[in-house]
């Protein structure tokens, strides 16, 4: 992280430009796919499963890149059309992993998933976005020889370094979206620490 301080105002600016340029063209890009296959009639036989690997800092916490245990990394865009299963303009806050993604292509394709997944169809949230789901998701990352892991439930982050040897961080969703006030020694959220330090050995 040190690295990024060596970058100047003009180094910024251009880290955007070429970010923004990137999304620009990605979309254009989709928009030929999604054009092409109206004008081929294949909108009604066909599932379109768009996501993207992990977010990108653009300043954030004071990162400039992805790979962090931060929510502006772990989230990732994903959007899917099913014919017969989803509707124009549903939107879902429910969580689902990469895990998740094979078992619910294989589903919606009729398909036999292994039974030693990981991952769980998430079809059913296509039809009842409300639906009770997952509890928490999962993440890690690796620093060097150091390995990072992160719990988020609706309201919580809870990440360990090293097991926690390294340091320990502590998110508050409700009152801090953004993930800037770190409650991990605050004896007033031992509690909920405990908890989530559980729920990530799960």
């Amino acid at each position: 992280k040190q690295s990024f301080d060596r970058f100047t105002d003009h180094d910024r600016r251009e880290f955007l430009r070429a970010y923004y340029a990137g999304v620009s063209f990605m979309d254009a890009q989709v928009g030929k796919v999604l054009h092409a296959l109206d004008r081929l009639k294949l909108v009604d036989n066909t599932i379109v499963f768009f996501f993207g690997d992990h977010g990108y800092h653009l300043g954030e916490q004071g990162w400039w890149n992805k790979n962090t245990l931060y929510e502006q990394s772990a989230r990732a865009p994903l959007l899917l059309v099913a014919p017969g299963e989803t509707a124009p303009g549903t939107t879902c806050g429910r969580f689902v992993e990469f895990v998740d993604f094979y078992p619910t292509l294989a589903d919606l394709c009729s398909l036999a998933a292994p039974a030693k997944l990981e991952g769980r169809s998430f079809r059913p949230l296509l039809r009842q976005p409300d639906l009770d789901w997952k509890e928490a998701v999962f993440t890690q990352v690796r620093r060097g020889a150091v390995m990072g892991r992160t719990v988020r439930t609706d309201r919580w982050r809870y990440t360990e370094w090293d097991g926690g040897k390294q340091g320990v961080e502590l998110y508050d969703h409700q009152n801090d979206p953004c993930e800037y006030h770190n409650h991990g020694d605050e004896p007033g959220c031992a509690a909920v620490r405990e908890r989530m330090a559980r729920l990530l050995r799960t």
